[in-house]
């Protein structure tokens, strides 16, 4: 047991020592996790702030400019112009200078007045669907808001989609609605499975292209002590990538972490073993590090897309949705979400955790087995 323990630190710290003379690799483990957080963080936000808008005020009047306040002293809306005719607001949408504009008919203060209906037109750039449909909810949100407040001092209702209903709304999880907290968890998956599959699958290729791997096998050292040996490395890199970003999500993001961090680290070791059982298939089917990459390439892509990291699986063809379930990444990300956003434990995500672990104990024997009869 002894000797057996050697010759596996013996083959990591070989391991190490390449990493540590290829000075390309050690910005690639510690400093692209920070880089990616950082981008998903701030600049792949699916929130919509400071949306240019236009107002087109036919009534001009404290009632009607009081409406246009609502919209203007928000952090979604940004009132930057000021219309007299419908042809205006169509030249600036077409400019691209306004995504946003406001329409207030005439005689707008003067129904309000005598309790009657009195609809407002919001217009938006649909160019590009997901921004238009927030904004509209935004706004609809404003002009229910508003109408409600009339209704309860006038008892009128005086705008469209006006309901006493909103006022039971509730959002859980995730009150303000921010993308960061529901993007940052997801990049946690992202990071792990590209530091631990790609880098380790490499690794592996590497040594069978400089022709080194057959020496190592002719060593007193077992192929099963190979394999664990090349792997550890990377298993102390992807534990170390979780503990760096959640410690960025939560004290620089401020991502609240409701479950338990142990029972978090816990769960990602059983992912790493997925992440190295398909690095390792990889290594098994090239030959040269490029074609490595590309492999890697063709599942970490896909599996980026249909795993629910950004687009809601739910949304997916019957078809596709299918085939989500044979990525491992989905169970991983329904986890890691439920542990920080939830607080979720075990017997909540019990379902999830079998499943990672069969992916993870099948994928390690099968690319074990094939690793030793290629070699």
């Amino acid at each position: 047991m002894r000797t057996t323990l050697k010759r596996i630190f013996t083959i990591a710290w070989k391991e190490v020592v390449h990493m540590r003379r290829d000075r390309g690799m050690f910005p690639l483990i510690f400093i692209a996790p920070i880089i990616q957080l950082l981008m998903f963080g701030y600049a792949a936000t699916l929130d919509v702030e400071n949306l240019p808008t236009a107002v087109y005020d036919q009534d001009e009047t404290p009632a009607s400019r009081e409406f246009v306040g609502r919209f203007q002293y928000t952090r979604y809306f940004k009132v930057r112009y000021h219309v007299k005719t419908y042809r205006e607001i169509e030249d600036l949408m077409d400019r691209d200078r306004i995504k946003v504009a406001i329409v207030i008919p005439v005689r707008f203060e003067e129904k309000i007045k005598q309790r009657q209906r009195s609809p407002v037109q919001i217009l938006l750039d649909g160019t590009n669907s997901n921004t238009a449909t927030i904004a509209m909810n935004y706004a609809r949100t404003i002009t229910q808001q508003y109408s409600i407040e009339l209704l309860r001092h006038e008892g009128s209702v005086v705008s469209v989609n006006a309901s006493v209903l909103n006022d039971s709304l509730r959002v859980w999880y995730n009150p303000e609605l921010k993308s960061q907290v529901f993007m940052i968890p997801g990049v946690l998956v992202m990071i792990l499975l590209i530091m631990t599959m790609i880098f380790s699958g490499l690794s592996i290729v590497r040594e069978k292209e400089l022709g080194t791997i057959e020496q190592l096998m002719v060593t007193p050292v077992r192929p099963g002590e190979l394999i664990v040996g090349k792997l550890l490395p990377f298993i102390v890199i992807g534990f170390f990538d979780v503990a760096l970003v959640t410690s960025l999500a939560i004290f620089f993001f401020e991502v609240p972490l409701k479950g338990d961090v142990f029972l978090l680290f816990g769960l990602a070791g059983i992912f790493i073993m997925c992440t190295l059982g398909l690095g390792m298939f990889v290594s098994t089917i090239s030959r040269t590090q490029q074609q490595a990459v590309l492999t890697n390439f063709f599942i970490v892509f896909p599996s980026i897309v249909l795993s629910g990291f950004m687009f809601p699986i739910e949304n997916m063809p019957r078809l596709i949705q299918y085939v989500t379930y044979l990525i491992p990444l989905r169970y991983f990300l329904v986890i890691v979400r439920g542990i920080f956003l939830k607080g979720s434990g075990l017997d909540v995500l019990w379902p999830q955790v079998l499943v990672l672990f069969i992916f993870g104990v099948s994928l390690l024997t099968l690319s074990s087995l094939r690793f030793r009869k290629r070699v």
